[in-house]
C-alpha cells in the first residue's frame, strides 16, 4: 500500500530544517510598492527553501502585480497575494492562487510582528500564493503556519501600519481598495538596499509543550472515533486519491522531525483480510528491493475483536539533499467491508517517546455505528473546525463542532478563541485541577454543542445571535492571557473569579435591569 511512503513524505515536510543562518550578502529580498509605502522582505531560506522559492518565482514572473491586501484586521495581520483581486469579483476574493499549492514547511519561528506567513485553508499543505504580514505578535500562529520571511526597513513597518489602520467593510475587505494595492513587485539583491534594519535572528518557539493526555476524536462521516495526542495539530486533509490518509495529528518536533500519526479509510472492495496482507507486501516489497526501506517485522494480530497486521520498518530518506533516518510503525485493521490504516512515524532516536501514544490511538479505535461493551468514554470531541485558519475561504463541514468555534470562525474573535486554546492547552491542562474541570465542562458542552453548530451554519442571524451573546464571556476568558497560571491555587481561584464574573454578567445583572424595569 502507498500509505506507508505518504505519510513517510509528510512527515520529511514537516523536518524543521534548524536554526541555521539566513542572510547571505548577496542573498534576494522582495519589495512591495504599494500605494501607502514600499514593504521589504527578506526570507529564510534555510526554514522553508520551498515556500522562499515560490514566493520569489512568483515575484519574479508579475504575478503579484496590481493584487490588493484584501483581508486586514489591526493587532492581527494584514492578508493579500490573492490574483482574484485584480479584477475578480469579491465574493471570489480569498480562494485564488498559482493554481497549485507548496507542501507545509512548519518552523519554530515565531509569529511576531513584521514577520511574513503563508496562509493556507484546513490542509496544512495548500498554500500558494496568499501570504500574510503579522502586524502585533500572533504567536497561536506558531509552528501551524510556515513562516518564510519578515520585513526589514523602517519604512516597511510603517507601511504595514498604514494598511492596518484603512477602513475595512464586510470580511475585513478595505472600503478603498486603491489604497492597499501592491502596484509593482521587484526581486532586488540585498546589497541594492540601503536602509535595512540591523535586526538580529527571529525569535524561536524554545519550549514544547507536550502533553500526555489525550482527547477523543470522532469523526460522523469515517463513522470512526479513537483517541489523538492532546495538543497535537489535527488536520483533515483533501482526500486526494484512496491511499492519502484521511485523518493527520502532528506532534512537536523533538528530534529531527515532527512525529506524525495519521489514518486512512479505505473500501476492501470485496478483498478478502488475506487478500489485502498479499497486496500491502508486494508493494512493500518493491520498496524494499529499491534501497529506500528495510523491513523489520510482519505479524498478524488482534485490535478490539478485529483482525489486524502490524508492519515495522525503517528507511533513509531525502529531502532537499539533506538525509533523514525514519522509523514507522502501519497497522492495517480490517472488516468486511473497510480497511483501517494507522501509520506512525517519527525520527529512529525518537521514534520509542512516542510510540505508547500511537498504541493508545490505536487500542481506542471504535467503528461508532457498532455496538459496544465499554462504557461511554467522558473524553472531549476534538473540534472539526481549522485552527485560526488566516485563509478566510475554508469551509466548514456540517455534522456537529463547536459552536463556539462556528460562531466565531471568520471573524474578529476568532484570533480570541484560537488564544483561549493555546491558553487552555499550555496552562490550563498542566495541573490536575485544569483537567477535571476540562473533562466535567466537555461533557456538559458536547451534550448541546453539535446541534446549535449545525442551527448556527444554517442560519447567519442565528449564528451571529450566538456570537454577540458569546462576546462578553470571550472577553473575560481572555483576561487570562495576561496572569500566570502556574499552581493549582491559582488555577482554582482565577476559575472560580471567572464563573462568578459571567454569572454576574449573564443572570444577575439582567435579572437585576427586569427588576427595575418591572417596577
Amino acid at each position: 500500500m502507498k500509505t506507508i511512503l505518504i505519510i513517510l513524505f509528510l512527515s520529511l515536510f514537516l523536518i524543521n530544517l534548524g536554526n541555521q543562518s539566513f542572510a547571505q550578502s548577496d542573498d534576494k529580498l522582495v519589495i512591495l510598492h504599494t500605494n501607502l509605502g514600499k514593504i521589504v522582505i527578506e526570507f529564510f531560506p534555510n526554514d522553508a527553501p520551498n515556500h522562499v522559492a515560490n514566493f520569489i518565482k512568483l515575484s519574479e514572473n508579475g504575478f503579484y502585480d496590481g493584487t490588493i491586501f484584501h483581508r486586514i484586521i489591526p493587532g492581527f495581520m494584514i492578508q493579500g497575494g490573492d490574483p482574484n483581486t485584480k479584477n475578480g469579483d469579491k465574493n471570489t476574493w480569498g480562494i485564488g492562487g498559482p493554481g497549485y499549492s507548496v507542501n507545509a514547511e512548519f518552523n519554530t519561528i515565531k509569529h511576531n510582528r513584521g514577520i511574513v506567513s503563508m496562509a493556507r485553508s484546513q490542509d496544512p499543505n495548500s498554500a500558494g500564493s496568499q501570504f500574510f504580514i503579522v502586524h502585533k505578535d500572533s504567536n497561536f500562529l506558531d509552528k501551524q503556519y510556515t513562516v518564510f520571511g519578515r520585513i526589514i526597513t523602517q519604512e516597511s513597518f510603517d507601511t504595514l501600519d498604514k494598511i492596518a489602520s484603512v477602513k475595512t467593510g464586510d470580511k475585513d475587505i478595505p472600503i478603498d481598495t486603491e489604497q492597499v494595492k501592491i502596484t509593482k513587485v521587484e526581486v532586488v539583491n540585498r546589497s541594492d538596499v540601503s536602509d535595512l534594519l540591523n535586526l538580529s535572528e527571529p525569535e524561536r518557539t524554545t519550549s514544547i509543550v507536550n502533553s500526555s493526555g489525550t482527547q477523543l476524536y470522532e469523526n460522523k462521516a469515517l463513522d470512526i472515533t479513537f483517541k489523538v495526542p492532546e495538543g497535537w495539530l489535527l488536520q483533515e486533509p483533501k482526500k486526494t486519491d484512496e491511499n492519502a490518509p484521511d485523518i493527520v495529528a502532528v506532534g512537536p518536533k523533538v528530534g529531527i522531525m515532527n512525529p506524525v500519526i495519521s489514518l486512512t479509510v479505505s473500501d476492501t472492495k470485496g478483498k478478502t483480510f488475506d487478500d489485502l496482507i498479499n497486496e500491502k507486501n508486494e508493494f512493500i516489497k518493491t520498496v524494499v528491493k529499491s534501497g529506500n526501506l528495510e523491513l523489520i517485522s510482519q505479524e498478524k494480530s488482534t485490535i478490539n475483536e478485529k483482525q489486524a497486521y502490524v508492519t515495522n520498518a525503517k528507511g533513509t530518506f531525502k529531502n532537499n539533499g539533506t538525509s533523514y533516518n525514519v522509523q514507522f510503525r502501519e497497522i492495517l485493521i480490517s472488516t468486511p467491508e473497510k480497511s483501517y490504516t494507522f501509520t506512525y512515524s517519527n525520527g529512529v532516536d525518537n521514534f520509542d517517546e512516542e510510540i505508547s501514544r500511537f498504541e493508545e490511538s490505536v487500542n481506542s479505535f471504535k467503528i461508532s455505528s457498532e455496538p459496544t461493551k465499554e462504557t461511554k468514554t467522558d473524553e472531549a470531541s476534538i473540534n472539526k473546525e481549522t485552527k485560526s485558519d488566516v485563509n478566510p475561504t475554508t469551509k466548514e463541514e456540517k455534522g456537529g463542532g463547536c459552536l463556539i468555534a462556528t460562531a466565531t470562525y471568520g471573524s474578529e474573535l476568532a484570533p480570541q478563541v484560537q488564544q483561549l486554546r493555546e491558553l487552555r492547552d499550555n496552562s490550563l491542562l498542566q495541573t490536575s485541577s485544569g483537567i477535571s474541570f476540562m473533562k466535567s465542562f466537555n461533557t456538559f458542552y458536547y451534550s448541546f454543542s453539535p446541534t446549535i453548530a449545525d442551527w448556527e451554519r444554517e442560519s447567519p442571524i442565528f449564528k451571529e445571535t450566538v456570537k454577540i451573546t458569546l462576546t462578553p464571556m470571550i472577553s473575560s476568558l481572555s483576561i487570562l492571557n495576561y496572569v500566570d497560571m502556574d499552581s493549582e491555587a491559582k488555577v482554582i481561584g482565577y476559575g472560580i473569579s471567572l464563573i462568578l464574573l459571567n454569572v454576574g454578567m449573564y443572570f444577575i445583572a439582567p435579572a437585576m435591569i427586569i427588576h427595575r424595569l418591572r417596577k
